[in-house]
């Protein structure tokens, strides 16, 4: 087993394709766990998170793309070996699925970079990232019902948001996994590429987003977030205030400034 960092990071990220250059305002997260197909273990959620934290307090970093080393798998799952043992106080008491929650507030777009399994806790890291980008060996599942229990860390929550309640409850109960395409074809994944280009690809889709204004992407991830946890007359307020607040800033007068000018903005971030 590895004995050094689970979680490698690289910022600026490698530029996608080959270009040459690192890749302007893009970090690359790499849980690098080969030997265990990345399994999401506790110490690897935190790492995880903590990194991510790093970077949504660094103003040069507007956009993330997450993958899994190696092309077998992005996570397979959590590690069911640091499960087995557990008790339901033990769980309570640890403090590992708080650091799930932590997730939710990073104000970075993440972009999940999928290549193999991505089951159990790993399809679950990737339905909290914010975009998928999945190769055509992606695998995708939420096989926790074979191990006696149900998924834990959002899975039953976030699978049925994305591809509805029939098609959740028939993958949750029975533990079947599904390709990339047909994750595609029911709303689980953005985009699904060749499996050599998913990196590329993923930093690709992550460098336009790093271009555009980063107070308002920021600003709009957080909107489309509150959707599932907002009355849509509450969602409507949300919005049109952060849409008000908008127009105290820099980047919304160089962006209009610049439409009239016929020239490309200079993003501040301020």
């Amino acid at each position: 087993m590895s004995s050094g960092p689970l979680v490698r990071v690289a910022f600026p990220a490698p530029a996608p394709f080959g270009a040459g250059g690192p890749l302007a305002g893009v970090a690359l997260l790499t849980i690098d766990r080969p030997e265990a197909l990345n399994a999401v273990s506790f110490a690897t959620i935190a790492e995880l998170v903590s990194s991510l934290s790093v970077l949504d307090a660094d103003p040069e970093c507007r956009c993330v793309v997450l993958t899994g080393a190696g092309t077998r798998a992005f996570a397979a799952g959590a590690d069911i070996r640091e499960l087995a043992g557990q008790t339901p106080g033990s769980l309570r008491s640890g403090g590992a699925f708080e650091r799930w929650d932590e997730l939710r507030v990073i104000g970075l777009p993440i972009v999940a970079a999928v290549r193999g399994y991505a089951l159990g806790g790993g399809c679950e890291l990737a339905m909290a990232c914010d975009l998928i980008v999945a190769g055509e060996d992606a695998q995708f599942g939420q096989p926790e019902i074979k191990l006696g229990v149900i998924p834990g860390a959002g899975g039953t929550q976030r699978l049925t948001r994305a591809i509805g309640k029939v098609r959740a409850m028939e993958l949750i109960l029975t533990g079947r996994s599904i390709g990339a395409r047909e994750a595609a074809a029911a709303g689980l994944v953005n985009l699904v590429v060749p499996a050599e280009e998913t990196l590329d690809r993923a930093l690709e889709l992550a460098g336009r987003i790093a271009a555009m204004p980063p107070l308002a992407v920021r600003a709009a991830k957080a909107m489309v977030n509150r959707v599932d946890e907002t009355a849509l007359t509450q969602g409507l307020a949300d919005e049109r205030q952060a849409f008000f607040d908008l127009f105290a800033t820099e980047d919304q007068s160089e962006g209009m400034a610049a439409f009239t000018e016929k020239r490309t903005p200079t993003w501040r971030g301020r």
